[in-house]
């Protein structure tokens, strides 16, 4: 059966706050501070439209108690989406079957990578992919698979199951003011509008902040949602986390009015 396409109308792309760098502090020390599930309020009051946490086996930053601390949360935010992210061959399905969150994205990181820096291949994780997959459906958790931005691979994740596609965006974010900017936007744009063509919805994220969000949001096609941390949080130091999400929701409203 082949897909219907998805719209990649003036639907506003949704931001999810990472709340990873906030729990690296924390755990530098055994105060219990800065909160975690604290700075996830305080971003859900400022307009956040989900939080995203990507726990690790070795709980270098988000803990298991934070996994639970954080769900309970978000039942006082029935509007706002959790979306739990990380490697299903490692700890994440044992969440996934005990939180159900609104989101699972699967990530290809090894247990002692730094960050992510890569995206799924087909067809050598299909067959990985699909039983887990099928997994989170039926516990009625939408599927997102972390993927670079190759337009011939979106079928592929389409057939495995997957429900959206979050495009690794460090490559844009490195090609910011320089003359390869354009072609970047251009080579996320195709990445989109195929995964658009077969069903997918969109989601984005890595190294995106104020400044080169907004073109982001203006010429990629139908990006449902955008998960920042890294950058958000340090704008947060600054700014406070308040202004940080207002900030970057102006950003992403900048790049809805710009959409063609």
């Amino acid at each position: 059966m082949t897909a219907s396409p998805v719209s990649s109308g003036a639907v506003r792309t949704a931001l999810s706050v990472n709340v990873n760098k906030v729990a690296l502090v924390r755990n530098t020390r055994h105060l219990g501070i800065p909160s975690v599930t604290r700075a996830a309020q305080l971003c859900l009051e400022a307009g956040a439209q989900g939080i995203t946490i990507h726990p690790r086996p070795d709980e270098r930053h988000i803990r298991g108690t934070d996994v639970y601390e954080l769900a309970e949360l978000m039942q006082a935010w029935p509007r706002a989406e959790f979306n739990i992210e990380g490697n299903p061959t490692q700890n994440l399905m044992d969440f996934i079957r005990q939180v159900r969150p609104h989101q699972a994205t699967f990530v290809p990181d090894s247990e002692e990578q730094f960050t992510s820096d890569h995206g799924w291949t087909f067809p050598q994780d299909a067959e990985r992919l699909r039983p887990l997959i099928a997994e989170c459906k039926a516990l009625g958790v939408r599927v997102s698979l972390f993927m670079d931005p190759v337009p011939e691979q979106m079928a592929a994740a389409q057939a495995v199951g997957a429900d959206r596609v979050e495009l690794y965006t460090e490559p844009y974010a490195a090609s910011w003011g320089t003359p390869q900017h354009a072609e970047q936007l251009r080579i996320y744009a195709a990445a989109a509008q195929a995964a658009l063509d077969v069903g997918l919805g969109i989601n984005a994220g890595h190294d995106l902040n104020r400044d080169n969000l907004p073109a982001f949001v203006a010429q990629v096609p139908g990006v449902a949602e955008v998960s920042i941390g890294h950058a958000l949080i340090a704008d947060a130091l600054e700014l406070g986390y308040a202004e940080t999400v207002r900030g970057y929701q102006r950003a992403i409203d900048a790049g809805m009015a710009d959409r063609a």
